[in-house]
């Protein structure tokens, strides 16, 4: 692949903000390859995502971050600029259910998301052969229900140690506490199904069945200490008939949670989420 810098950009909006960027580019020879522009015009704020070859630039990454800061001052800009060689490292949480870990596990051994998953840690032993399998690390950290923050504090240690930057919920069936929420800011990724609040509980999809629900869809969002509420990244959904019994149900629920997962997952590894308050504002492909 072509190495290229990603600069990702939100500030206030006012008048002359890609001219100036544009302009900076140009005075060092610098090839835009993609560029995404939106402005929120009710919050009356600028967002902004370039990927520029890194091969036709005249200076290299640091001398970049440098050298812009003088843009970044004046227009207000809350910004960064990576080096897409730089591979970010994401840890996998999971529970029993292996969908969505075998699902981002298959997808990074055949190069399709460009990361180094550095290890999975989990509160069951039932997933360990599979992970073994590709060769990452399995750590098992139960979760007793009596007193769960010891657990959670050696899920922090083991999470640090890995040197994660990303840290993925692949159907992990514990609720990540405040203070994981809070010091991982943005780097938690969850997946749920799109049944909240109407079926609670245990086993949803054969309740939707005895409702005779027509459509099943999955929400990929930051985790934060409100259950289920952070900003939202990616969903999709999938239609379903009346003569879907509810083991097709989840068959199909399956399917569209680990799709919208891994898809939420490569937006975020590809820098193409930008957070503003409880919203998102995602430059897909």
């Amino acid at each position: 692949m072509r190495k290229t810098f990603r600069l990702v950009i939100s500030c206030p909006d006012r008048v002359g903000i890609v001219a100036a960027v544009s302009q900076f580019l140009n005075e060092r020879s610098g090839s835009i390859i993609e560029a995404s522009h939106h402005t929120d015009v009710g919050q009356k704020w600028f967002f902004m995502r370039h990927e520029i070859d890194a091969e036709s630039l005249t200076v290299d990454v640091e001398t970049f971050r440098e050298e812009f800061q003088a843009i970044a001052d004046e227009y207000e800009m809350r910004w960064y600029v990576k080096d897409s060689e730089d591979r970010p490292k994401v840890v996998l949480l999971a529970t029993k259910e292996s969908h969505c870990l075998n699902d981002i596990m298959h997808r990074w051994h055949t190069g399709e998301l460009n990361c180094d998953i550095v290890g999975v840690i989990a509160n069951h032993e039932n997933l360990r052969s599979m992970v073994e399998w590709y060769k990452i690390p399995y750590f098992c950290i139960p979760v007793p229900k009596e007193n769960k923050m010891p657990a959670f504090q050696e899920i922090e240690a083991c999470i640090d140690q890995t040197g994660a930057d990303t840290i993925v919920l692949a159907r992990y069936m514990q609720i990540f506490p405040e203070f994981l929420c809070e010091k991982y800011r943005h780097q938690v990724i969850n997946i749920h199904h799109s049944f909240l609040p109407s079926f609670i509980g245990a086993k949803p999809y054969h309740q939707a069945a005895v409702r005779g629900v027509k459509l099943i869809g999955a929400t990929c969002h930051y985790v934060t200490a409100d259950l289920d509420a952070g900003p939202i990244i990616e969903q999709d959904v999938i239609r379903v008939r009346h003569s879907h019994a509810a083991e097709d149900m989840v068959r199909l629920g399956k399917d569209i949670e680990k799709l919208v997962l891994s898809r939420g997952l490569r937006y975020h590894l590809e820098d193409r989420v930008l957070v503003h308050g409880n919203k998102t504002v995602v430059f897909a492909e």
